[in-house]
């Protein structure tokens, strides 16, 4: 799915004479849901201007670019259009108390100017040298779109006969490892399989690290190709048992692969989708928004508000689709809440980024697929894992589909397995909430860990 960010934010601003200033570095804690979620601004004069910038430490960003920012009466505003954010603040002495609204979220935020050091995030999980497997740059080319791949190939040392894994990230464009927050989930899997005698290809995703951009308006059933270039790839390199670990987007696009690649051998699938996406969507609205200590009443609006938007784009049979999806949002939908707080400026920007993002061909290829479809054709053994604390894919209705499809397909080597207290990115997890995600210092639980690398071993 996409994953769901609480922050990428901030701009160039315009700034009002006034006997203070905002200028200078502005740092503090956004409480949401109880975890502490650290701001750094840098506002600094540019003529008549402020050029301000933003890092978040713990989601590993900096220096991200603001929209407007205006300073009146020792009020500071700041616009944040691309994800419909604002800030409000009154600047007093050394510090800014203020409001952080997004999501029809109002969060308390005071700014100081005493900017306290921020420790970057642990992640004990992250492999360190020296590694006891061969490590191995590689790159080949996918022959239906001629774009390249890069990537890196881990195998056990003095084993020739050895089971090897592909490695499918979910939704976004994303490195190898699948960073995120500064996890790297995708390297402790290798680092723990390939110490456990199975090799691991993992795989920058398109336009990302090594691997060139490929071609404009690619979807789930482009990046497949990618996955069976990357499986043929394996095979003239004389590997003859092969497998598939796809997590999220990646565990849809595995039995893509595996229903047309007689290579395969087995495929993993880690919270990837086993009921229709559209379906899968609204419940992962209510639940990610519930999550953040809102109201059932308030989550199931929103629910509401998206299904409608599902339902618009996948039954739209026109040619059209942005143009007609704009009359629907604006005429036909109620203004959501957030928008009461928008400048007509954040409001219109904010409709048109849904606009771009609902209509974009990926986002139409996944939104109207039907995962059974290709589950219920596969034969060769499959593990389906879900956390119960996945907010992101519910996981009793997401394994359910899992269970229902491989039993049609007529499959009598599967597993379907559903792990207590863990999150999406498979996380020990208190809540399941996406804003933990950068704050459990942990990048995927032990026992997700030896439940993929038992069930490997034991096929052959």
């Amino acid at each position: 799915m996409k994953r769901l960010f609480l922050l990428l934010l901030i701009s160039v601003a315009s700034i009002e004479s006034n006997a203070q200033t905002p200028v200078g570095t502005w740092s503090g804690n956004l409480n949401v849901s109880g975890i502490k979620l650290p701001l750094i601004f840098h506002i600094q004069q540019s003529g008549d201007s402020l050029v301000s910038t933003l890092d978040s430490p713990a989601q590993g960003a900096k220096g991200i670019p603001v929209n407007k920012t205006t300073f009146l009466n020792n009020e500071l505003k700041i616009e944040i259009q691309s994800i419909g954010a604002d800030y409000r603040g009154t600047l007093q002495g050394d510090s800014i108390s203020g409001v952080f609204t997004q999501m029809g979220m109002n969060l308390p935020l005071i700014l100081k100017t005493n900017l306290e050091k921020v420790k970057p995030p642990q992640r004990p999980q992250t492999p360190a040298p020296p590694f006891s497997y061969n490590i191995e740059d590689v790159t080949f080319t996918n022959p239906i779109d001629t774009n390249t791949l890069a990537g890196t190939l881990t195998t056990p040392r003095n084993k020739s006969q050895i089971p090897v894994v592909i490695m499918i990230t979910g939704s976004g464009a994303q490195d190898r490892d699948e960073t995120l927050f500064e996890h790297k989930p995708f390297w402790v899997i290798a680092h723990h399989l390939t110490n456990n005698g199975v090799g691991v290809l993992r795989l920058d995703d398109r336009g990302v690290g090594g691997s060139s951009k490929g071609k404009k308006g690619a979807t789930s059933a482009n990046f497949a190709t990618d996955i069976d270039a990357a499986v043929n790839y394996l095979s003239k390199r004389g590997f003859t048992y092969i497998g598939l670990i796809g997590h999220s987007e990646g565990g849809m696009i595995a039995p893509m692969v595996a229903g047309k690649n007689k290579k395969v051998g087995f495929i993993i699938s880690m919270a990837g989708p086993g009921v229709n996406i559209n379906e899968l969507m609204v419940k992962q609205t209510f639940d990610a928004v519930k999550s953040y200590g809102v109201t059932d009443e308030n989550a199931r609006e929103k629910a509401n508000y998206n299904q409608k938007i599902y339902n618009f784009i996948t039954n739209y049979k026109g040619d059209s689709l942005a143009k007609e999806f704009r009359t629907f949002i604006q005429s036909e939908l109620p203004e959501p809440d957030e928008f009461k707080e928008m400048t007509a400026e954040m409001k219109q920007s904010t409709i048109d980024q849904q606009i771009s993002a609902a209509t974009s061909p990926w986002f139409v290829y996944f939104l109207k697929f039907k995962p059974q479809a290709y589950i219920s054709k596969l034969k060769i053994p499959v593990l389906a894992l879900n956390g119960n604390k996945d907010v992101q894919v519910y996981a009793k209705d997401n394994l359910a589909g899992w269970e229902k499809s491989l039993k049609k397909a007529g499959n009598k080597n599967y597993e379907v397995v559903e792990l207590a207290g863990l999150n999406h990115l498979f996380q020990e997890a208190k809540t399941g909430s996406v804003t933990e995600y950068a704050e459990i210092e942990q990048t995927i639980s032990p026992k997700a860990l030896d439940v993929i690398t038992t069930w490997i071993l034991k096929l052959k």
